[in-house]
């Protein structure tokens, strides 16, 4: 049976510079956020990772959690996505041990590659052994979630008769997802029998990572896929709109100089070839359509929508986020089952 679709929203805290607000009232604004959208109903709330960005943009997602998850009571948490090379994953294993505590079992984790240079020179980790670091990465996490004594040795980790505390409150820990835009990606999410984030196009991701799944005698329809599609929603386009399409556009220019300095095309959002990240932009009907049909080509089961662009503050998402929890997601909802 499939899984019940689950709306929400993502945040990268990223505050430029010349926003005219500092970084801990941002953050206690969107903290505050958090806890009104989770009493609007929304099912998720996501992170982004990069580091050693200007703006800000948020490098530690699992304090934030924590934070959100003290003041929230439904509302589960992710990661779109942890760039696990950059992890050691029992430290990780054991953080998200404590956040499922804290949170009574809301914790899941999204993770991937990564491909920024920066990001792993300050690291002091070659981008070219993003790869083993990942694999193994897992590896250990898949066994740490069991709950069970364990040893490893691989060419990137050694660990010795691991086990995690305290225990998980999700029996096999917390979901796990994987990130993929490419066949080895999709391949990479089936293996490791996680869910997945697609970041590329539809045939070498959601379909091989279904392919690879049904050949190994599971069926897809036992997992989520999971990705951002922004929705903006308003009666007035042409007076409400601009201001976010300029975020938008300071948003878009980090992904630029990171997909150049890593020597990759375009952002996926600008890749016809790619699944479309593109915004949904328009009143409660057209983006209730829009949507419904995105998630019916593609099998979504988790959606989220950026909840506050970079140089916006909370404020001034508000109007379009509180129709898109009480208006749009029980649409999409409906029209989903």
């Amino acid at each position: 049976m499939k899984p019940n679709l689950r709306i929400g929203v993502v945040y990268d805290f990223r505050n430029p510079p010349n926003s005219g607000i500092d970084n801990k009232t941002f953050y206690s604004e969107i903290l505050e956020q958090a806890v009104w959208l989770d009493s609007l109903g929304l099912d998720l709330i996501w992170f982004t990772e990069h580091h050693f960005v200007d703006d800000g943009y948020l490098p530690s997602w699992i304090p934030v959690a924590a934070a959100m998850a003290a003041r929230t009571k439904n509302v589960r948490f992710s990661s779109d996505i942890s760039i696990l090379p950059l992890y050691q994953p029992v430290r990780l294993a054991e953080d998200l041990a404590v956040v499922d505590n804290l949170s009574g079992g809301r914790i899941e984790l999204g993770v991937g590659l990564g491909y920024v240079p920066w990001d792993f020179d300050g690291y002091g980790i070659p981008v070219k052994q993003r790869v083993s670091h990942t694999d193994e990465g897992l590896d250990i996490l898949t066994r740490c979630f069991t709950g069970k004594k364990f040893s490893f040795e691989g060419e990137r980790y050694c660990v010795r008769d691991v086990v995690i505390k305290p225990k998980y409150v999700q029996p096999g820990g917390p979901p796990l997802w994987v990130a993929a835009s490419s066949v080895a990606g999709a391949r990479r999410a089936a293996h490791f029998d996680s869910h997945l984030l697609p970041q590329g196009p539809f045939d070498t991701t959601i379909q091989t990572w279904r392919d690879e799944l049904k050949n190994t005698g599971r069926s897809p329809d036992d997992y989520r896929i999971g990705i951002i599609k922004p929705c903006f929603v308003t009666d007035d386009k042409e007076l409400e709109w601009p201001r976010v399409r300029e975020a938008e556009r300071q948003r878009m220019q980090y992904y630029r100089r990171a997909f150049e300095a890593a020597g990759r095309n375009a952002p996926p959002d600008q890749d016809r070839e790619r699944i479309s990240q593109n915004w949904v932009v328009g009143n409660v009907d057209y983006c209730v359509a829009e949507l419904t049909k995105f998630i019916r080509e593609n099998g979504i089961t988790d959606l989220v929508t950026w909840a506050v662009p970079p140089g916006l503050r909370p404020v001034d998402m508000a109007t379009s986020l509180e129709k898109f929890a009480t208006q749009v997601a029980p649409l999409l909802k409906a029209a989903s089952e």
